[in-house]
């Protein structure tokens, strides 16, 4: 990617948006390029976090490994988007497994490099972390949200927060292109796959939407609102 492209991409980063020219010129500097074939893994569950990355392109699904083996999905990815959401701020490790659903192009910003950034220029930490703390709240809002419903609503929900962060809207119809499995949509709710096949199937049959292995179509985005209110 060439300076220019790199340099107006990391100015539309909400992460970023409080920076001046001259913060804003010195993150550059310290940006690199990745390309991420499909179905390969960024970085492992409890590795050492060694840099933090930027979607410029493409989608990544971040889940985490329980003792059996099984994916809890964390969260689906799309451009423009930072991950891990643990950031700059601490030195955990890497809290989940972050894979590339499609072919990925990344910004990798090196974790320990953006360190020795904020030390030298502390007006960069301060504005980042205000950013910061307002995606937590918004994180935590989400949670409680979901906490709170049954699964029909969790799935309803999720169909929606997909719809508004991946949606493409045509002829009134909104197509989410996510190649998601049944389990995957599961794995991010905390159900199961059978319910998930009973509850799209309900949907379909409602001339709601339309599913197959590489999008989700809503036909009617209003009544799938309307659904999700009733209780």
């Amino acid at each position: 990617m060439s300076k220019e492209k790199t340099s107006a991409f990391l100015r539309q980063v909400p992460l970023f948006h409080d920076l001046n020219p001259q913060e804003m010129e010195r993150v550059e500097e310290i940006t690199i390029s990745r390309f991420i074939p499909r179905k390969s893994v960024i970085f492992a569950e409890g590795s050492e976090k060694e840099a933090v990355y930027f979607i410029k392109n493409g989608l990544v699904k971040t889940y985490k490994t329980d003792e059996n083996g099984h994916e809890q999905i964390v969260s689906f990815l799309k451009t423009g988007d930072l991950f891990p959401h643990t950031g700059f701020f601490n030195q955990n490790p890497y809290p989940a497994t972050a894979e590339a659903i499609v072919d990925t192009r990344l910004l990798a910003i090196p974790v320990k490099v953006f360190e020795r950034l904020m030390l030298n220029t502390p007006s960069i930490a301060i504005k980042m972390m205000r950013v910061m703390g307002d995606k937590i709240r918004e994180l935590q809002e989400k949670l409680q949200v979901l906490s709170g419903q049954d699964v029909k609503h969790r799935v309803l929900s999720f169909l929606l927060q997909l719809a508004e962060q991946h949606g493409d809207v045509q002829d009134n119809k909104i197509t989410i292109n996510l190649p998601m499995t049944h389990q995957e949509i599961a794995n991010s709710i905390g159900t199961t796959r059978e319910t998930i096949n009973r509850l799209l199937n309900q949907f379909n049959k409602e001339d709601l939407l339309e599913v197959d292995r590489s999008r989700i179509v809503i036909i009617d985005l209003e009544a799938l609102k309307q659904l999700k209110e009733l209780r």
